[in-house]
């Protein structure tokens, strides 16, 4: 349990410094790398560290433009989760999103 639990920390510290860094390259890069980086996580740990991170950034700053970014993207890996679960992969990881992303949408693959 530990070592999930600083998997998640170490997902929500990448996504918290990557939606604030002021470089939109990095912040449309972001889940796409983070997916590589963890492929063996599961799919909804992705999404759970892009809330997490956007929680905190909204807890420091009301008026950062991260926020609403941040949960645009939580919601769209949301429902790329729920399409890949969908077709049978259940649980699925974040290499399976990955995949997904080459072979039916590629959103976050065009996000670099």
């Amino acid at each position: 349990m530990t070592e999930t639990r600083a998997v998640l920390d170490e997902m929500i510290d990448f996504a918290k410094i990557e939606l604030t860094s002021g470089n939109a390259d990095r912040k449309r890069a972001m889940v796409r790398r983070m997916a590589e980086q963890w492929p063996s996580e599961p799919a909804l740990s992705l999404v759970y560290a892009v809330t997490s991170a956007t929680g905190a950034i909204e807890d420091e700053s009301k008026k950062d433009p991260a926020i609403s970014q941040g949960y645009r993207l939580s919601a769209l890996i949301s429902a790329d989760v729920h399409a890949v679960q969908s077709m049978g992969q259940n649980p699925s990881f974040a290499g399976d999103l990955l995949h997904f992303w080459r072979r039916v949408d590629p959103l976050f693959l065009r996000m670099q």
